[in-house]
């Protein structure tokens, strides 16, 4: 038996996201009692403002006579019902491709091998990533946003926003052409996530336009992180992509805005906006800039920034 045959064999029960801000990801139903719900404490959090807190229960059931497991779905007495292939059910049997409909997020029940479930993966990934860079789509980027924006409230966490862009741009695609405008678009990205710590996100937004967030930072950390980032991409080598220069160098600059979470707004839409504006003072004070959307005062930062060893 090959390894693709007992790769096979490996049959394991998923809920696939069919649509919302998961699409194609797979949920794997790793224990007896699964919640699907709004709740942050759900087991499947849904963010559906149509979904109850606790909407509905996938349990896992070893028939007795055969000894192979089966899976039921039932409602938590949520508001909008919860409807397997159209219908409304209270409880009923899942067999394999059933879809479920909870709120206005459409889902299917899978049992799904290890090739399947990889296949899922790299799907999700097409879906949510940046072709170019390998960072989050701004779709995938904001979906992570709300969830950390509402699990920063609920814990009572700080956390900042970044955007950033390029300097002059357009003036390394007019010198060495849009070939090495996208290599070079490729290696800030990856310049960007090489800064960040696990549990960060970063994404691209389109063009040379970047964002990220920093997870339990305030505004002093987060500045630090900004000029870290900074200075990391102009002291950075760029590629040439050009017959007969491939040795050949170039160098570019990034201006960077930052808003914290929740001194500048609770909102991640607004903070997202503010994080903007903060970058656009950067390249009107001269580019090649850290700025935060709220100027801090020496004692603030003082107070935040540990103190330099000699």
């Amino acid at each position: 038996m090959n390894d693709i045959e007992i790769k096979r064999r490996d049959i394991r029960p998923a809920l696939v996201f069919l649509s919302g801000e998961l699409i194609a990801v797979p949920i794997p139903l790793e224990r007896e009692e699964v919640i699907l719900g709004r709740a942050l404490e759900a087991d499947v959090r849904v963010n559906d403002t149509q979904v109850s807190r606790q909407h509905a229960r996938v349990t896992t059931q070893i028939d007795p006579s055969t000894g192979s497991s089966q899976y039921f779905l039932s409602d938590l007495n949520s508001r909008n019902g919860t409807f397997l292939n159209g219908d409304r059910i209270t409880m009923s049997r899942l067999t394999n491709g059933d879809k479920i409909a909870i709120g206005e997020t459409l889902l299917r029940f899978d049992l799904l091998d290890e090739i399947d479930r990889e296949y899922q993966r790299q799907i999700h990934r097409l879906i949510s990533h940046d072709d170019l860079t390998g960072l989050l789509s701004s779709r995938s980027f904001f979906s992570e946003l709300r969830r950390e924006a509402s699990r920063a409230t609920t814990e009572n966490r700080p956390f900042c926003v970044l955007m950033m862009d390029g300097d002059h741009f357009k003036g390394v695609n007019d010198k060495y052409g849009h070939l090495t405008g996208s290599k070079t678009i490729e290696e800030i990205g990856l310049s960007i996530m090489a800064d960040l710590r696990s549990g960060d996100a970063a994404a691209r937004f389109g063009g040379d336009e970047f964002a990220a967030f920093l997870l339990d930072a305030e505004m002093p950390q987060a500045l630090v992180a900004a000029e870290r980032m900074r200075a990391s991409i102009e002291r950075r080598e760029f590629s040439v992509v050009q017959p007969g220069r491939t040795s050949e160098k170039h160098h570019i600059t990034v201006s960077i805005g930052v808003a914290s979470f929740p001194e500048d707004s609770s909102d991640p839409i607004e903070l997202v906006e503010m994080a903007d504006s903060a970058l656009y003072r950067a390249k009107r004070d001269g580019r090649n800039r850290v700025a935060a959307y709220r100027d801090m005062t020496h004692e603030e930062l003082s107070r935040h920034l540990p103190s330099r060893r000699r």
